[in-house]
């Protein structure tokens, strides 16, 4: 008893002292600031007939239709729309590189929605993950790792109270638990809707997906859904694949290899459906549970440059040690 006690305790001291999977939040934030970014300069050239007040969808429709907010409905004035759309392209490059903090990522939320809800239509679902995800991680210490230099931050934070400082902690760690139990619910949720279907339990659901025109790429699709081995074991495989992904992260052995198996599937989906931000996203969020993995690769490459100190397990490798189920 004294010991199960001494264990909780443990765990308890390392969930409030020890911030866990930062590199792998740092990498969430990079892929989802990336993936904004992207969108922005995808759809720039035709912006003002997809995005504009006169465009396809004229400003008063699109206010009449509007059931949440965006920042596209305050003002009718092109030159205002033009203001807002740049302002994203700029702060989705800033989350991107690191630069603005916690501000910055909120602001890059409000824009975000801002410009999905403009136009619906081009949305492929990532955009509702990254509803949820980019608040979760403004709990989180996500610019830590990969972000430039400012100094500005590192102020500021030195100006706090010792008090407020030392919540960060168990917040962020607890922005990393909310992430992580985001991602295996729409795994566990898509994968109990799937076996629902009919096509699903016969094995042929690959098959009808890989043919729909919307989806299809010319010159590799056919080489799967004309191939039964193929769409089977991939309709059964995705199947397995996503109701049991949680099951797979909550072993420390099976972890790494659950992740990598879940970013391979997802690029997939973006190179033969063409859903590179929905992809994109569900990696971003897979990365959560390559942190352990990221900070030896990290320490692997830092070692083997000229001139550079090889960092001690304490400094790069707290995520693994702090608390085993999660990371």
């Amino acid at each position: 008893m004294r010991k199960s006690l001494h264990r909780l305790s443990a765990r308890l001291d390392s969930w409030s002292l020890k911030p866990v999977a930062v590199t792998g939040v740092s990498g969430t934030r990079v892929l989802l600031g990336f993936v904004g970014l992207m969108y922005y300069v995808s759809q720039y050239q035709e912006r003002n007939y997809l995005f504009g007040p006169d465009g396809v969808l004229p400003h008063d429709d699109f206010t009449a239709q509007l059931t949440g907010f965006s920042l596209y409905a305050l003002s009718p004035s092109p030159l205002y729309f033009q203001a807002v759309y740049h302002l994203g392209i700029a702060v989705a490059l800033a989350v991107t590189l690191g630069i603005g903090g916690r501000p910055g990522l909120a602001l890059h939320w409000a824009l975000l929605w801002s410009v999905y809800q403009r136009q619906p239509g081009l949305l492929d679902g990532g955009d509702n993950l990254a509803y949820v995800v980019i608040p979760f991680l403004l709990l989180t210490r996500c610019y830590d790792r990969f972000a430039l230099p400012t100094g500005v931050a590192g102020r500021l934070a030195q100006r706090l109270p010792g008090r407020l400082r030392a919540v960060s902690v168990p917040f962020h760690n607890l922005g990393v638990l909310m992430v992580a139990t985001q991602i295996c619910m729409v795994y566990v949720v898509s994968g109990l809707y799937k076996v629902m279907g009919e096509e699903w339990q016969d094995g042929t659901a690959l098959f009808y997906i890989m043919r729909v025109a919307e989806f299809e790429l010319p010159g590799w699709s056919h080489l799967v859904y004309e191939n039964d081995v193929l769409v089977v074991l991939g309709t059964y495989g995705t199947v397995a694949f996503l109701v049991y992904f949680p099951l797979g992260v909550l072993v420390p052995a099976l972890r790494p290899w659950a992740a990598a198996a879940s970013i391979c599937f997802h690029l997939s989906i973006g190179f033969f459906m063409g859903l590179t931000g929905f992809a994109l996203t569900m990696i971003a969020c897979d990365l959560v549970f390559l942190s352990g993995a990221l900070d030896r690769a990290l320490l692997r490459i830092r070692s083997r440059l000229p001139g550079t100190r090889t960092a001690e397990p304490d400094e790069e490798g707290a995520t693994e040690a702090a608390t085993p189920a999660l990371v």
